[in-house]
């Protein structure tokens, strides 16, 4: 049986500023690229409910620390 490939999505800057500019409160995991919603826009290294890595950060403070 082959092992099913898992697509990590693209994390780029389009992405997280089209996630800040929604309102949402969106976050994303720096291990896995998944997002995740009711993200306080400050949150650093919380845990991702899709792989388990404490790597999620709001997408404002990604901003930050790609600046």
């Amino acid at each position: 049986m082959a092992k099913e490939e898992r697509t990590v999505p693209k994390l780029d800057l389009d992405r997280i500023i089209a996630a800040c500019e929604s309102g949402d409160d969106v976050g994303f995991c720096i291990a896995c690229g998944e997002e995740t919603y009711g993200v306080e826009p400050d949150m650093r290294r919380g845990v991702c409910e899709s792989c388990g890595e404490k790597k999620v950060f709001g997408a404002e403070e990604l901003i930050i620390r790609m600046g």
